[in-house]
């Protein structure tokens, strides 16, 4: 595609897939056979990875988190090594994606909770100031202060973070205000992305939310055991 108009021919897109040496010709018939051609033999490339990549992408990572989860709970079964090994590609490739929080359960058991990270939240974590501000944070744990003061100092290290992060994101993006306005289409481009950057402020926010309220509670336990100390 050297004009980069996202338009491809059946007979490239073959050649293409043949040179990598990783699908069968069963496959690559099937794929071809999935793409819908003009009357040129030519397809719209990123029409089809949206249609046929980004679904599968979905289904590879819920089986990536199931295999992860197993993985954890039954390591030592011969059956399930038998699947981790021929899933050892697709488990490399969604592992930089893989996120996961530990809670307390019902049961006063630790349970690991599996979520996908978006590709720009993987930037913006690489960013210097927030790479920093994870070297500080563990450096602190490691050599100050007893459990709630690593509690708080984690809930500090997550506000910190968040912001740091909003902030790396909006000196990364191009300045709107010397971009000249463009045709009705990108309006409606815009009017999405306002709606996303929305979405994702108020998420922030949610979570922000959540920090100060563990803190606060963390406050109030100090708090109490403050009082009964000098009751006693």
């Amino acid at each position: 595609d050297p004009e980069c108009k996202g338009l491809i021919s059946k007979k490239e897109f073959q050649k293409s897939m043949e040179s990598q040496k990783q699908y069968t010709q069963s496959e690559i018939e099937f794929l071809l056979s999935c793409a819908e051609a003009d009357e040129n033999d030519m397809f719209n490339y990123k029409e089809f990875v949206e249609r046929f990549h980004e679904p599968a992408k979905d289904i590879g990572f819920n089986v990536a988190v199931l295999l992860t989860n197993l993985s954890e709970h039954m390591p030592h079964d011969s059956r399930l090594g038998s699947f981790l090994d021929v899933a050892e590609s697709l488990l490399g490739y969604f592992e930089p994606y893989l996120g996961r929080i530990e809670i307390m359960g019902s049961a006063k058991r630790i349970e690991r909770v599996y979520f996908e990270i978006s590709e720009s939240s993987r930037e913006q974590w690489e960013k210097p100031q927030v790479k920093e501000s994870k070297r500080q944070f563990i450096f602190d744990v490691v050599n100050e202060g007893g459990e709630s003061e690593k509690m708080e100092m984690f809930v500090n290290f997550c506000e910190d973070t968040i912001f740091e992060m909003q902030l790396a994101s909006q000196i990364s993006e191009p300045d709107e205000v010397e971009q000249a306005e463009e045709e009705d289409e990108e309006e409606g481009h815009s009017f999405l992305e306002e709606r996303s950057d929305e979405e994702e402020a108020e998420s922030v926010s949610a979570f922000t939310s959540a920090c100060r309220s563990v803190k606060s509670k963390i406050a109030s336990v100090r708090q109490i055991v403050s009082l009964k100390n000098l009751r006693k």
